[in-house]
């Protein structure tokens, strides 16, 4: 049953979301249609300034609407010839709220998958390494999540690390295998940093 064209174009952007398939969609839209529109005009407002608004931080690639982000910006960061490689904006969430790293970032944006077309130009790895290139860091840490992806992507990066005199590590697998760092909590985080062996 088609109630009207717009509600199902609706409908169905509201299924871009992670997590809302055909029927969470259809809840979500009749309830900003019903009770929210008011609301629901300025989420519309929000996500049009954000897509218009923010890019990626030209030193780390997290998310911001400033050249360079604020933690990139910040100079109490006490660990900052650290640089940790995460795959996504929500891990540095993740990992900041364990409170354990205060170091720098760099945030790839995706994991190498050859099968899926991606490749090191994909996730910025030639900018990574002009990173490291310039000297400042000590160590590199990997914090890919524990998949084949991930583990892949480690390893690439790694056989480019070793052209520089900078220890290489990665987070211990205190984050199980096949999980996200996202969504883990604090404690277990804070366990896998702790617990980071060398690559080199």
């Amino acid at each position: 049953m088609q109630f009207s064209r717009l509600l199902d174009e609706l409908i169905r952007g509201l299924q871009i979301l992670p997590g809302i398939g055909p029927k969470s969609a259809q809840r979500l839209a009749f309830h900003l249609l019903k009770q929210e529109r008011s609301q629901g005009a300025h989420l519309a407002e929000i996500m049009q300034a954000a897509l218009e608004r923010v890019g990626h931080c030209d030193a780390c690639r997290t998310f911001t609407e400033d050249s360079v982000c604020s933690l990139c910006l910040n100079e109490q960061r006490t660990n900052a010839r650290q640089l940790c490689v995460v795959e996504s904006p929500a891990d540095i969430l993740a990992l900041e709220s364990s409170g354990h790293f205060s170091g720098h970032y760099f945030v790839l944006h995706g994991l190498l998958s050859p099968l899926d077309g991606i490749g090191p130009d994909d996730i910025a790895l030639p900018k990574l390494q002009q990173r490291l290139a310039h000297g400042v860091y000590d160590e590199l840490i990997l914090a890919t999540n524990p998949t084949v992806e991930g583990d892949v992507t480690a390893h690439f990066i790694l056989d480019i690390a070793k052209r520089y005199d900078i220890a290489v590590t990665r987070i211990a697998h205190g984050v199980p295998v096949g999980g996200e760092l996202e969504y883990m909590d604090g404690t277990t985080l804070g366990l896998s940093f702790s617990g980071r062996r060398s690559l080199s």
